[in-house]
């Protein structure tokens, strides 16, 4: 069993893992099957009131050299959490995670993440109107934090594999001058280390640039922050 530890401490260790199983709320990922099992993900509210999302999974496992025989999906994401946190990127708090073999599923596996409070997929906050209510000067400085928390993840050589801009949530705090853009990564299911920066820069930015709707001036000044925290330019951009 891997666990990591949780934060209603109230519970004890041994049950924690059941605790968070048998916690039940809204999907709002509902499960979906593949990689031999099923996975979702759940909105639940924690006993001091914190809205969590909890990663149920079961069977749903990946493959690689380090583990030809399988590994549950959460614990990479655990590895990655933990790994570009100490980077300074903000990503979602850990509350629990925990793995258990099972003779029916061979794995029941769950990831528990406080929720991102204030935070919004980018895009909604664009569609909400959050660029013309705060300015162009905030919506820059939006762009310059996506860029600055995403070349920290590559300057420590990890990759998210699938950075689309839904995984990309923003929060703007204050007004004006003193306003504050923090922006958030989620979803790191499939991010890993490469081998060098540099291959982990060129292969997100590339996909962020497929899935994301960024108008030709808006990519370039997304492009001009990265570049200038990342310490070099990347070739196709």
């Amino acid at each position: 069993m891997a666990v990591q530890i949780a934060a209603e401490t109230e519970v004890a260790p041994q049950d924690r893992f059941d605790y968070y199983w048998n916690q039940r709320g809204e999907w709002v990922e509902e499960p979906n099957v593949r990689r031999g099992g099923e996975s979702g993900v759940q909105r639940v509210v924690g006993r001091d009131g914190q809205l969590l999302y909890a990663k149920r999974q079961t069977g749903h496992i990946y493959r690689s050299w380090l583990h030809p025989f399988g590994r549950p999906t959460v614990l990479r994401e655990l590895d990655a959490l933990n790994g570009v946190s100490r980077l300074g990127v903000r990503v979602p708090e850990i509350v629990f995670c925990g793995a258990l073999p099972d003779p029916q599923h061979k794995w029941r596996a769950l990831l528990v993440t406080k929720s991102l409070d204030g935070f919004q997929e980018f895009e909604h906050w664009l569609a909400a109107g959050g660029r013309e209510q705060h300015g162009e000067a905030v919506y820059e400085r939006v762009l310059k934090d996506m860029a600055e928390n995403m070349a920290r993840m590559h300057k420590g050589r990890w990759q998210h594999s699938c950075i689309y801009i839904k995984h990309v949530f923003v929060r703007v705090t204050g007004e004006g001058e003193s306003a504050k853009a923090e922006v958030a990564l989620i979803d790191l299911e499939k991010c890993r280390q490469r081998l060098t920066a540099y291959r982990a820069a060129s292969h997100d930015m590339k996909q962020l640039r497929r899935h994301s709707s960024f108008n030709d001036t808006d990519w370039k000044k997304l492009v001009y922050f990265y570049e200038t925290a990342f310490g070099s330019a990347i070739k196709g951009l």
